[in-house]
């Protein structure tokens, strides 16, 4: 790929899979390698402000999505609309709509969920997967029912499964006190600020929640084996995801697989240490772009 240190300028898309249109941003070449890059909650595509634009100046076509329930006009009504299957076959017609057969899938949290299901039922369709932060569903599943703290960590999950409206009240009171406390203070401030308007309006809290409540259980994620070029970091200071589940994600993964774990850095990966997560995911994107 061409090698440029000058940042890609950021462009904004709307794309229409099936009946929705998602907004979107996108930076580099229309004719470059296609990457979809993927966020988690609570987060939008500019979750990725900081990495678009050196995807885009390596020469990719980089586009990052608000997906369902993110973007206004797709926000479907049932929780049912938000299990992992119609995650997947979101991410599947954005690319379809961008023209690309064979991409690569750069993810992060929520996404990095949506990525292992994706990479696991769909493999002829990827060049390499990337997940930040996020174990295989697998090795997660594992260490939360053997390990108390890993089962601990995922309390905020189980309060955010609850449908009585508990969640979205304690994290929207006291000028969403409890949804900005979520970014532990490692998400620039101004994207909190835009973050908490967007989840503020009418429905928009629930239906990304419903990411959480659509499953039938925490962490029932079907993932399978995955077969595609892996390339895994994750940040020791993660309050969600612990190291057992991190450590043993390699168990799941037949493919050509590369682990990091940064020390140090914390869930927020795409937003907190950008310029430590790009190189990798550049070096990772460069050997299995054939």
């Amino acid at each position: 790929m061409a090698t440029d240190d000058t940042p890609a300028p950021v462009e904004h898309l709307e794309i229409q899979a099936g009946p929705h249109t998602y907004d979107a941003l996108a930076c580099g070449p229309a004719d470059g390698e296609f990457v979809l890059l993927l966020h988690g909650w609570p987060e939008f595509a500019d979750s990725w402000s900081a990495v678009l634009p050196a995807l885009g100046a390596a020469g990719y076509r980089a586009v990052a999505v608000d997906q369902r329930g993110y973007s206004p006009r797709a926000r479907p009504p049932r929780t049912a609309d938000y299990a992992v299957p119609e995650l997947v076959a979101d991410a599947l017609a954005f690319a379809d709509s961008q023209g690309a057969g064979r991409f690569h899938l750069v993810s992060h949290d929520w996404g990095g969920m949506v990525a292992w299901a994706l990479a696991g039922a769909h493999p002829e369709r990827l060049k390499s997967l990337t997940v930040l932060a996020t174990p295989h569903p697998d090795a997660l599943n594992r260490a939360a029912a053997e390990d108390p703290d890993q089962h601990h960590r995922l309390d905020y999950v189980r309060f955010f499964r609850r449908d009585d409206g508990a969640a979205e009240t304690a994290l929207l009171a006291d000028d969403a006190a409890r949804l900005r406390a979520a970014y532990a203070g490692k998400v620039p401030a101004a994207l909190v600020e835009r973050n908490v308007r967007r989840l503020s309006a009418p429905g928009a809290l629930t239906a990304t929640l419903n990411w959480y409540r659509a499953p039938e259980s925490v962490i029932s994620v079907p993932a399978g084996r995955i077969t595609v070029p892996t390339l895994f970091l994750w940040g020791s200071e993660d309050t969600a995801l612990g190291r057992l589940a991190a450590e043993s994600t390699g168990e799941w993964v037949d493919g050509p697989y590369r682990f990091e774990a940064l020390e140090g850095a914390s869930h927020w990966l795409p937003e907190e240490v950008p310029d430590v997560v790009t190189p990798p995911i550049l070096d990772h994107l460069g050997r299995h772009h054939v």
